[in-house]
């Protein structure tokens, strides 16, 4: 198998200049992370935040010191809670003026052959990772359909949501979920100029995901990629951004594959 060398990270060029923008579950090294470090790049306002305090707080000093604390603002949000879910929206319009952009990000997984999963871990991924999309996408619209000037929203979807993973079960079926959201909410929001897209990565590797994935299946999930290689988390990022930007502005309602494995 042939692995094809990493790409050269590209420098920002402004396409999110002037816009503010949610990302959840950013606290740091994985893909919410590399995402709001790539729109700061590209000249948005973010608001960080993540349901881990510490790592957030400590992402939030990082980027203030390198982009300006003006630009960055975080706050903790377990997106299982719909008050604090309410808060971090407000929050957004409050410190600096508006909503654009969402990315939803906050998912959990784990690995649990059916015949042993409990109702608890099966009802605890399918909260954190569909429902809290579903929460923040609600909360985002309405703030989006009040303010009248359009936005967009991109969630984390996976390929696990179109292909079958042995002991995935709940963490698939949220990411379908996922997916058939987006694609509902598209529709639903073209009339008020929001568009709702996906990304669905496969393998996109940060220290987190080596504690909890197997060094077997991340042998396995890697030799399934056309280039040989795991993508690094800045390359889903780099998708997000083009779907945030007005580069995708007739793009709604999609999933699009950062993966060779789309079925």
């Amino acid at each position: 198998m042939t692995v094809v060398e990493r790409p050269v990270y590209e420098p920002g060029h402004g396409l999110l200049r002037g816009r503010t923008a949610v990302v959840t579950a950013a606290a740091g090294a994985g893909i919410g992370g590399a995402t709001a470090r790539r729109f700061l790049e590209e000249g948005a306002r973010v608001l960080v935040s993540d349901a881990h305090v510490r790592r957030l707080k400590e992402y939030e000093a990082e980027l203030a010191g390198e982009f300006g604390a003006s630009r960055v603002t975080a706050l903790p949000c377990d997106v299982t809670d719909e008050s604090q879910v309410r808060a971090l929206f407000d929050t957004a319009v409050h410190e600096h003026g508006r909503l654009d952009v969402v990315v939803n990000n906050a998912g959990l997984g784990g690995t649990s052959h059916l015949v042993e999963m409990s109702d608890e871990q099966w009802g605890r991924v399918l909260d954190v990772t569909l429902n809290g999309t579903f929460r923040c996408t609600r909360a985002a619209l309405r703030l989006m359909r009040e303010d009248g000037r359009g936005g967009v929203i991109v969630n984390n979807a996976s390929v696990v949501g179109w292909r079958a993973q042995a002991g995935q079960a709940h963490y698939a079926a949220a990411k379908a979920g996922v997916m058939a959201l987006t694609r509902c909410a598209a529709l639903e929001a073209a009339e008020f100029g929001v568009r709702v897209n996906a990304v669905s990565p496969s393998l996109a590797m940060h220290p987190h995901l080596v504690k909890v994935t197997t060094p077997e299946l991340l042998e396995e999930l890697t030799a399934r990629e056309a280039f040989g290689r795991y993508a690094e988390p800045w390359e889903v990022a780099n998708v997000i951004v083009f779907l945030a930007s007005g580069y995708s502005s007739y793009l709604t309602g999609e999933v699009v594959s950062v993966s060779s494995q789309h079925p």
